[in-house]
């Protein structure tokens, strides 16, 4: 679910702006639906995995002031950007970036962390599209699905969770692999576009302790066959979206 903007443009949100002309991941519908469906409440660290512009980071760090955000990337020029982003918004002092992968911050690191977040690159398996970024296949090829659950289990506080969007099917796999890495499912929902589409994404939550019965409810983006958003996806992303 790509943004409409034009890549080089600046996405002016309520609270801050995203300069993103040098970076690989541009701010995206997938990313500030997952920043704004993550639950914060009573959170005081967390860690952005993968975190392009800084854009989540900004709304993690926007929707509670008890919040310290550490974004990682490897792309140089997304890190560069996402730190102008996070100094020039006036939560400067809530956000720091770092060029590092995340397997090594995970061997580096000793701070557990109560809410873990990524909006990963897409990749199933097999090869990669003729059209597929190659810094994107890159950072894709270093940061497996493994990785990523081993990594989240060795950062995150025992009663802390890790929130992620991924297309329906990969997400399905995700929750299963999940729970090989003693990550369960705690909620699920489920994204359409629009509501006579087949189900695209999943905003996927998993913690440390098992939930019996995992809380899954729906999403629906646009109403009919407009550009308009739905009530509930307005609700949603109205703290962000600048014309909301």
């Amino acid at each position: 679910m790509p943004s409409t903007m034009t890549p080089n443009e600046v996405f002016k949100f309520k609270a801050f702006d995203i300069i993103q002309d040098h970076c690989t991941m541009k701010v995206n519908t997938d990313g500030v639906m997952l920043g704004a469906w993550s639950d914060v409440c009573g959170k005081k660290k967390a860690l952005d995995i993968g975190t392009g512009t800084g854009v989540i980071a900004l709304m993690l760090a926007q929707k509670s002031e008890d919040l310290d955000v550490v974004g990682i990337d490897i792309d140089s020029d997304s890190c560069r950007q996402a730190e102008i982003n996070a100094k020039q918004s006036k939560f400067k002092d809530q956000v720091e970036i770092k060029e590092i992968s995340l397997q090594a911050f995970a061997l580096g690191s000793t701070p557990m962390y109560d809410l873990i977040i990524s909006n990963p690159p897409f990749f199933t398996g097999g090869t990669f599209s003729s059209n597929e970024n190659k810094a994107n296949v890159r950072h894709t090829i270093k940061l497996s699905h493994i990785d990523l659950l081993q990594s989240v289990k060795k950062l995150l506080h025992h009663d802390g969770h890790f929130d992620v969007v991924l297309p329906y099917l990969e997400g399905l796999r995700f929750v299963e692999m999940a729970g090989k890495y003693d990550l369960y499912l705690h909620r699920m929902t489920e994204v359409r576009s629009r509501s006579d589409r087949n189900i695209e994404r999943l905003l996927l939550r998993f913690g440390l302790l098992q939930m019996p019965n995992p809380i899954q409810d729906s999403l629906i983006v646009y109403f009919g066959d407009t550009k308009q958003y739905t009530e509930e996806f307005t609700i949603l992303t109205k703290a962000f979206y600048l014309n909301m």
